[in-house]
């Protein structure tokens, strides 16, 4: 039976081979059922994740499994394009709206403002203090102009259009928004488990995707720095999305390929938060530019169009999928559970301490794959300096890796899962985990004084592990409380947007002003922490990391 039977999943047996590659496309052997486009087991859930169009079927329920998947996946991915729109075009928005420190603070009436004395050009290595600084890393004046020179001892022309960078209140109010953005979403994906359980999954997305349009379209009015805080905060209610996205998954594949079919399904969704970062500079705000618009209104008119794509997949999803494969709309009964969906099933998981380390795990991976999206376009074009469409090119090439590593974490925690049993998916976890925080690491230790390209190199193979790291999460989640699935699923997705209020709350925005890399190492160790604690779980019936499951609660399980 799939893992939201009535019983949880038997896994004491598991596959003795894996093929990871084949896995996107051919399962073990099932029952050959005309019923479904899928190959399902008896439980009607598919045994394989076929991408082939043929598998979307000639009606709802006969493509109930690869619509459900391409729904969730889809809408997730536009959801992130949406929640993400505004980053690479942030410096442009507070640009707009006057909030830059030399708009507040002009040059030639303020110019003792820490951020002009600290300003040095990263291409010219011409500073804003052309004789040097009065009181170091901590400056109150330009010194004095030295022998008989006659300039001011002021360079105010170096300084950039826009003064942003950390400590001033653009800054801040550019970071508020993206913790606003991300803690927002911890309210909503906690809610999702039991509006899931009562509404299901179609109606709940489309609900989301139909809310997150009106708040997309509205940040083309954004007018000031708490509009931009507002409504950049309800854009993330779309972000929550990743919970229905595991969710309607995991009533339509088998365990067998679950780890996959979820890591490919979120991770693919995921992919819009790098996509969005290129699509929003280059497909939209540049040639709106290029066909004679001001950037004022080339951001503006750019934020309509992902408001547009929300509105369609809400009506494509409502009229053409199914919740599960046997039913138009979810019961909770198909879980195994016999009560009503409550507020209180949230406090028996959060009972199980594993599960709460399971929900910092993933806000030590998916909550750094948010507030790298938030801060990279940012990071790119104040610390290195860059145009906004390379700045935002180098942050989107660390969402983009989402194309496959994510699913690669899933296919990994299938693997060891065939090999190893349960261990085998808890190795994959940690060691995910652990070279996440290894390349975060070597992340922060990169500098503008370094070429561009060293630091795309390292972003790529931290990203890889990042995603991974999510994949294996997912690999596990199913397997923690199946009758409570909706609600786990939801406290770890919501523990994913924790993670990015804890990084961007608690490293970035206070350490940020003393060092720009210093938040970065710090994070690195948060994200150690939590990889090594992978050796806290434990579950008789599925063993540990150094221990397999007890006979007697193999035996037990069978039953």
């Amino acid at each position: 039976h799939g893992f939201v039977g009535s019983r949880a999943p038997h896994i004491a047996h598991p596959q003795s081979s894996c093929s990871p590659l084949s896995s996107l496309f051919e399962g073990p052997a099932a029952m050959s059922v005309s019923e479904y486009a899928a190959n399902v087991n008896e439980a009607n859930k598919a045994v394989d994740l076929n991408l082939l169009p043929s598998k979307l079927g000639r009606d709802p329920k006969h493509g109930a499994h690869m619509r459900a998947f391409w729904g969730s996946t889809i809408s997730f991915f536009l959801a992130f394009v949406g929640w993400f729109a505004l980053a690479p075009v942030a410096i442009d928005v507070a640009q707009s709206i006057s909030i830059c420190e030399n708009q507040v603070y002009p040059p030639a009436l303020y110019p003792k403002r820490t951020a002009f004395l600290k300003y040095k050009s990263v291409e010219t290595k011409v500073a804003y203090c052309r004789f040097g600084k009065v009181g170091g890393d901590t400056p109150t004046d330009c010194k004095e102009p030295t022998g008989n020179s006659t300039l001011s001892k002021y360079n105010r022309e170096v300084l950039p259009s826009c003064v942003c960078t950390p400590g001033t209140g653009c800054s801040d109010t550019v970071l508020y928004s993206s913790i606003g953005s991300v803690a927002v979403t911890i309210v909503v994906r906690v809610a999702l488990g039991t509006l899931l359980e009562r509404y299901g999954p179609v109606n709940v997305q489309c609900g989301l995707m139909t809310f997150g349009a009106v708040w997309v379209a509205l940040a083309a009015i954004i007018f000031s720095d708490w509009s931009f805080i507002l409504i950049r905060t309800m854009i993330g209610c779309a972000g929550a999305s990743f919970v229905t996205n595991q969710f309607w998954c995991s009533l339509m594949f088998a365990p067998t390929i679950v780890g996959t079919a979820n890591a490919t399904a979120a991770g693919w969704g995921n992919l819009g938060g790098g996509v969005t970062q290129i699509f929003i500079v280059w497909c939209l705000f540049k040639p709106f530019q290029a066909a004679g618009m001001s950037v004022d209104l080339a951001w503006r008119i750019s934020m309509l169009v992902p408001a547009v794509l929300f509105l369609i997949i809400a009506v494509i999803m409502k009229l053409f999928c199914w919740d599960t494969p046997t039913a138009k709309r979810f019961d909770v009964s198909v879980t195994g559970k016999t009560s009503k969906a409550s507020m209180w099933d949230y406090l028996e998981c959060l009972k199980d301490p594993r599960i709460v380390i399971m929900i910092f795990q993933y806000s030590a991976c998916f909550g750094t794959e948010l507030a790298m999206n938030a801060q990279l376009a940012t990071h790119f074009r104040v610390y290195f300096e860059m145009e906004s469409g390379s700045a935002s090119a180098l942050a989107g090439c660390f969402g983009l890796m989402n194309l496959f590593a994510r699913s690669l974490g899933g296919i990994l925690s299938d693997c060891l899962f065939a090999k190893f049993a349960f261990p085998g998916r808890l190795w994959a976890q940690f060691i995910s985990l652990f070279l996440e925080s290894v390349f975060l690491l070597a992340f922060a230790c990169i500098d503008n004084t370094q070429p561009w390209w060293v630091a795309l190199l390292v972003i790529i193979v931290f990203s890889l592990f990042v995603q991974m790291a999510e994949g294996t999460s997912y690999g596990i989640v199913p397997f923690m409380n199946p009758k409570q699935l909706a609600c786990t699923s939801a406290l770890v997705g919501a523990g994913g947007n924790l993670g990015a209020v804890i990084a961007l709350w608690c490293f970035y925005k206070p350490l940020g002003a003393i060092d720009t890399l210093l938040p970065f190492k710090v994070h690195a160790g948060y994200v150690l922490f939590w990889s090594l604690l992978s050796v806290c779980y434990y579950w008789p019936d599925k063993g540990g990391m150094f221990t397999g499951a007890r006979a007697s609660s193999q035996e037990s399980s069978k039953v």
